[in-house]
């Protein structure tokens, strides 16, 4: 019995000797954002599960607990035998992350959403951007296509760059639903200058739907949950009731008001009033990051993914696509298979947004 003991103590010594750990740190959208965050956890849930490893969250309440927090879960994954990675979730903490990963050269490090200032990304530092402009464009081009009011809206959370690219590429999906089909489908802009009021998030929507928007495309974190919030509100009560089968016999018949949601797919959270989701693989990356720092096939520097990359995409409108007209569908198909041959650029700064003009595109159907 002794010696089974010993042999026992020793088999846990060394699955223990071998630990690894994964620990995110939030911005301050944080946990139950249904959007950034939540994404992100996703894929760190999913890679810990799949190689068996700890996960673990850090909430950040405010951008002054980015670099402590960063640094505590640094200090905690030099505790483990055998390392692990911290993820630092947003472009908020662009400026913390580089300063505790120069610290702990002997963490891995991953940005999600983060850029360097240069190219000299520190060796322990992997950066994922995205192409948020391709699949913005998408959800832009289905509005367009969709509106009855000829006028929809957009939201932002804070005007960051990723915030921004949404903005430009579902202008641009507006504009060459435009030019294409001779309409004027009109934008109005506005913003709630953070990520976490959903509050504020509903009274700009329930403002733009006064203005005569009939569908709004947020990119706000979690203002965008008040933004469905103020579309459903909006729709049930022209419909007279909230279940999915009289809101869809409703808007085929008459339209309404609709939301469209960023980062992961909302379209769940109100079923038929949320249009479609411009989606981005913050989950495949979180993944990603985390099977790279376990398995050793780290490749230190800037991971950008868009459509070619199937790092962005758009949400397959489970309960809205028979509101959409079969050739639209066919349309943002063949526009899809020119973005990711390079023949459609989607700008990716305001300056390139203010020269795009649309290509001669001539559909083969």
């Amino acid at each position: 019995m002794k010696k089974l003991l010993i042999v026992f103590l020793s088999i846990l010594f060394v699955v223990s000797a071998f630990s690894f750990k994964a620990i995110m740190v939030t911005d301050t959208g944080g946990l139950g954002d249904k959007s950034f965050n939540d994404g992100t956890w996703a894929g760190v849930k999913r890679a810990a599960a799949e190689l068996g490893i700890d996960a673990q969250v850090i909430q950040s309440y405010e951008q002054a607990d980015y670099v402590s927090n960063l640094t505590k879960a640094a200090q905690e994954i030099q505790k483990e035998p055998d390392g692990g990675i911290v993820y630092a979730v947003g472009f908020m903490m662009t400026d913390a992350l580089f300063e505790v990963a120069q610290q702990f050269p002997d963490v891995y490090f991953a940005g999600i959403d983060i850029a360097p200032s240069s190219d000299n990304v520190p060796p322990n530092v992997i950066c994922f951007l995205f192409k948020e402009q391709e699949s913005a464009f998408l959800v832009g081009y289905i509005a367009a296509a969709t509106t009855r009011a000829n006028k929809v809206g957009f939201i932002g959370g804070i005007p960051i760059p990723p915030v921004e690219r949404f903005r430009y590429g579902f202008e641009t999906g507006v504009k060459v639903f435009n030019d294409l089909h001779g309409t004027n489908v009109q934008i109005i802009k506005g913003y709630t200058n953070q990520f976490s009021d959903p509050k504020k998030g509903k009274d700009l929507a329930l403002s733009q739907f006064a203005e005569g928007v009939d569908i709004i495309f947020h990119a706000s974190g979690a203002c965008g949950n008040g933004v469905i919030e103020a579309a459903k509100e909006k729709m049930v009560s022209l419909v007279g009731k909230d279940d999915l089968k009289s809101i869809l016999e409703y808007a085929f018949e008459k339209g309404g008001y609709f939301a469209m949601g960023v980062d992961v797919d909302q379209d769940y959270m109100a079923p038929g009033v949320v249009l479609a989701s411009a989606m981005k693989g913050v989950d495949t990356a979180s993944y990603l990051g985390v099977k790279w720092a376990y398995e050793g096939n780290w490749t230190p520097g800037i991971h950008k993914l868009g459509l070619a990359e199937n790092g962005v995409r758009m949400s397959p409108m489970k309960y809205t696509k028979g509101l959409v007209e079969n050739r639209t569908l066919a349309e943002l198909a063949y526009l899809v298979t020119l973005i990711k041959k390079g023949i459609l650029t989607v700008p990716e700064t305001e300056e390139a947004l203010k020269s795009f003009r649309t290509p001669n595109i001539v559909f083969p159907f």
